[in-house]
């Protein structure tokens, strides 16, 4: 494994075109964590989370995910805030379909009238014309999938949305929208410690599906003292989210993590990630360990 963090770049990640269309550097910034506490209201320190993000493009990275409900109404308008006018490279990712009561509280509506109104908010409050990538966050158990997935291939017919998005699918659910509309990224759980996703992640590849894992930081016992990637952190004087970073950069070419942060130095951290190399042998090791 090499490793060199003395000019962090995202690019050195690579690249992934979403929907065959659309290039973004696959290391990505994900805003859920800009809110506060339970995803709620505004950033503690909301001049350090404007930086953060301006911070990101500055190190190369390109795909930015939020949503409607990281706030709610607290993620998209940091974005805009800090970025906007949008450079050429700059690629949003935003979503509806889960509603906020309270702090920690989501709860799934997918009504198509419901759908349409928050991706005119969406444009409204990012200052867009077009969405890049809408993604369905949650299906709505009492409404029919092709309403929900209908209702966002109108708006794409209509200039409003690039390309389509879905959120914690099964294979299943992802064939069955493919019957309504073309499917360009799925996000689901997935990381070095928990890979349910598997048969996800690998139709997502068989299919050209932009594989967006969300928590991929997570490491759980992994990380532990005296545990795989506590010692291989600590033989290439990397941390290990740095490497669970760089194993799902290696797991595969669909693969975009999003890790997100409140936190300059955080960021940076994350973003030296993508310079890290695993050999087969310790992408191998890794990859068994998990298991």
């Amino acid at each position: 494994m090499t490793t060199d963090t003395t000019s962090p770049s995202a690019a050195a990640s690579g690249q992934f075109s979403i929907g065959g269309d659309l290039p973004v550097t696959r290391l990505g910034y994900g805003t859920m964590q800009l809110t506060g506490e339970g995803v709620w209201g505004q950033p503690r320190d909301h001049d350090e989370a404007v930086r953060v993000i301006r911070r990101a493009v500055e190190l190369g990275v390109t795909f930015f995910d939020t949503a409607d409900s990281y706030g709610p109404d607290v993620a998209e308008p940091l974005l805009r805030e800090a970025l906007h006018p949008y450079g050429d490279d700059v690629v949003i990712a935003t979503k509806a379909g889960l509603t906020r009561p309270g702090p920690g509280d989501w709860r799934p509506v997918g009504r198509p009238e419901y759908l349409r109104q928050q991706v005119e908010m969406s444009l409204r409050i990012l200052g867009l014309e077009r969405i890049d990538l809408f993604q369905l966050h949650r299906i709505d158990p009492a409404v029919p999938l092709a309403d929900q997935v209908g209702e966002l291939a109108a708006l794409q017919q209509e200039g409003k949305i690039r390309h389509i998005g879905l959120s914690e699918v099964s294979v299943d659910e992802v064939k069955e929208a493919q019957q309504t509309a073309v499917i360009a990224s799925v996000q689901n759980l997935y990381n070095l410690a928990s890979r349910d996703a598997e048969a996800l992640l690998e139709h997502s590849e068989a299919e050209g599906i932009a594989f967006i894992p969300w928590f991929p930081l997570a490491t759980g016992a992994l990380a532990k003292p005296g545990g795989p990637l506590d010692a291989l952190a600590t033989e290439h004087d990397a941390s290990p989210s740095q490497l669970a970073l760089a194993w799902l950069l290696r797991r595969s070419p669909v693969m975009l993590p999003i890790p997100g942060t409140s936190s300059v130095s955080h960021l940076e951290d994350n973003v030296a990630a993508a310079q890290i190399d695993l050999s087969d042998d310790e992408f191998a090791a890794l990859t068994k360990a998990a298991q």
